[in-house]
C-alpha cells in the first residue's frame, strides 16, 4: 500500500472496512421510486431490494449499468437494497420513499451507517456554477460525537435536472466551493473546530490538490476551541478577497464564538498561507445592543459578507437576538485590524445560517432563508422564504418557497441554503429534513430547486 497525500478520493474508505468493493455513490428516493448509482469495475450487477422489515431480499433486475431505478414502490415506506456481482458486493443501504421538494441531489437514511466514520446526516450544502456551465454541489456528513470529516461532491450538466457523483474530500467539514480566476476552490475545516484548509481543482472537482493549512484548530470534540465556519461565498472588494469564519466552540461558556474575517490580495496565490490575513477574533459585547439584554455568550456565528449601501464591508452574523442579525464592520484599509460593531439589523430569519447577496440588476439585497413565523418556536425551520431589502434594514417577504408550517417543526427543516443568481432565476441547494429524518436539524436530504423570474415576483 502506497502513501497518499491528496485531498480527494473516489471514494474514501477506512483502511479496515467491511470488504464491500461496490460503492453506492448516490441515493435519490422519491414518492414511489428510488434512483441510485455506484462505482465498480465489474460488468454485471444483480440489484436486490426489500421492505425493511421483510425477511428476504428480492432480485429486481440484472444490469450492466452503474445506475438503477427501482419503481412502483409504496410511498412513505422504508426499504433496503444491495448489489452483488460475480466477484463483489455492496453494503446494504437504506432509503425511505416520500414526497420531496425540488430535485434530490443526495440522500442518507438516518439509520444508514455507511458513513459512520464521519457522521450520519447530510449537512453544509455548498453550491457553485462553474464557468464551463455545469453545477457543483457539496455536502458534509455529520453527527454529534462523530469525527465529522467527510464531504461529498456532485455535479449536474443539465441545470440541476440530474446529478451525479464526482468525488469526496477527506478530511473536510463546513466546506464552501467557489470560483476564483476561473478556477474551482474549496475552503473548509478539517473537522469541527479543526484546522482551516483550502485547496483547488482544475478538473471540475474530480481531484483536488493537497490542501493548504491556513489556521490550526484544536478539534472541539472535547470542548476545546478551534475554527468554525459555514459555506459562505467570498466577496471581492477593493482588490481583496474576503471570507468569514469564527473561533471558539459550543462548549465555550465565556464567549461561545468570536467573529473573524480572512482576506487576501485577489491576485495572490490563494494556496500560499502567508498571503492570508485574519482579523483578531471579536467576541460579542452585550453593551453593543443593550436593548436586547443578552449574555456575553450569544452565538455570533455563520457570518455573511455584504457591501452596505454606504459602501462599507459588513460581516452580518446570526446570533441569539431573536429576529435580529448583528453587523460588524471590516476595516478595508487594514486587513489585520479588529472588527468593529456597526449596527443591529431587524432580520426575520436568523436562527439558522443565511446568506445575503446584492443583485446589481434590481438594486435589492436578497436572501433565501428560514423565516421565523411563530415567536414561540423561533428555532423552527419549516418555512423557507425569499426575502429582499433595498437598504439591508427593512426586509420584506417576496415569496414563501416551502411552507410546511402545518407539519411538526421538530421533524421538518429547510435550512442553510446556498444559492446563485442565474439570469432571471435563483438556483439553490438546501439542507432538507423530510420523511422521517432523525429531526429537523439532522437532515436526510440535500435538494436543488429554482426560483423562476425572482425579480418579477
Amino acid at each position: 500500500m502506497k502513501g497518499y497525500n491528496k485531498w480527494s478520493y473516489s471514494p474514501y474508505k477506512p483502511l479496515i472496512n467491511d470488504g464491500a468493493k461496490i460503492y453506492i455513490s448516490r441515493v435519490a428516493p422519491n414518492e414511489k421510486s428510488v434512483h441510485f448509482e455506484w462505482l465498480s469495475d465489474d460488468t454485471s450487477f444483480n440489484v436486490f431490494y426489500k421492505k425493511r422489515n421483510d425477511a428476504d431480499f428480492v432480485l429486481y433486475k440484472t444490469t450492466s449499468e452503474c445506475e438503477c431505478d427501482i419503481t412502483n414502490l409504496e410511498p412513505d415506506t422504508d426499504y433496503e437494497f444491495k448489489l452483488i456481482s460475480d466477484k463483489n458486493f455492496s453494503p446494504v443501504r437504506l432509503f425511505r420513499t416520500g414526497k420531496v421538494v425540488g430535485t434530490v441531489v443526495n440522500y442518507l437514511h438516518p439509520d444508514d451507517t455507511v458513513y459512520a466514520f464521519s457522521g450520519r446526516y447530510l449537512c453544509s450544502p455548498s453550491f457553485v456554477k462553474h464557468p464551463d456551465g455545469y453545477l457543483l454541489s457539496s455536502m458534509d456528513v455529520f453527527a454529534v460525537h462523530h469525527p465529522q470529516n467527510l464531504t461529498l461532491i456532485f455535479r449536474s450538466d443539465d441545470e440541476g435536472k440530474t446529478w451525479h457523483y464526482v468525488s469526496e474530500l477527506m478530511p473536510c467539514f463546513w466546506a464552501k466551493l467557489f470560483i476564483h480566476k476561473n478556477e474551482l476552490y474549496a475552503m473548509a475545516c478539517s473537522t469541527e473546530y479543526g484546522d482551516l484548509l483550502i485547496g483547488n481543482s482544475t478538473d471540475g472537482g474530480k481531484t483536488f490538490t493537497t490542501p493548504t493549512t491556513l489556521l490550526r484548530g484544536s478539534n472541539g470534540k472535547a470542548g476545546n476551541d478551534g475554527v468554525h465556519k459555514n459555506p459562505q461565498p467570498p466577496v471581492i472588494y477593493n482588490g481583496r478577497l474576503y471570507q468569514t469564519l469564527e473561533w471558539g466552540s459550543w462548549d465555550n461558556k465565556d464567549y461561545c464564538h468570536a467573529a473573524i474575517v480572512a482576506s487576501i490580495d485577489e491576485n495572490a496565490d490563494l494556496l500560499d498561507a502567508e498571503n492570508w490575513h485574519f482579523t483578531p477574533p471579536k467576541t460579542f459585547n452585550p453593551d453593543d445592543v443593550p436593548e436586547l439584554n443578552l449574555p456575553k455568550c450569544s452565538m455570533t456565528i455563520e457570518g455573511t459578507l455584504v457591501i452596505s449601501p454606504e459602501g462599507k464591508l459588513l460581516n452580518v452574523l446570526r446570533f441569539a437576538g431573536d429576529g435580529h442579525a448583528i453587523c460588524y464592520e471590516v476595516d478595508v484599509d487594514d486587513p489585520d485590524a479588529p472588527l468593529k460593531y456597526h449596527s443591529l439589523l431587524n432580520f426575520p430569519a436568523h436562527l439558522s445560517k443565511f446568506t445575503i447577496k446584492y443583485d446589481n440588476k434590481s438594486g435589492y439585497y436578497y436572501s433565501v432563508a428560514t423565516k421565523i413565523h411563530d415567536k414561540t418556536t423561533p428555532w423552527a425551520r419549516n418555512l423557507l422564504s425569499l426575502l429582499k431589502s433595498k437598504n439591508l434594514t427593512d426586509w420584506e417577504t417576496v415569496k414563501d418557497i416551502y411552507d410546511y408550517t402545518d407539519c411538526d417543526p421538530k421533524y421538518t427543516g429547510f435550512q442553510y441554503v446556498d444559492y446563485e443568481f442565474n439570469g432571471d432565476d435563483i438556483i439553490f441547494v438546501c439542507r432538507t429534513a423530510l420523511n422521517k429524518p432523525n429531526d429537523y436539524h439532522n437532515s436526510n436530504y440535500q435538494t436543488f430547486d429554482v426560483i423562476k423570474n425572482f425579480r418579477s415576483l
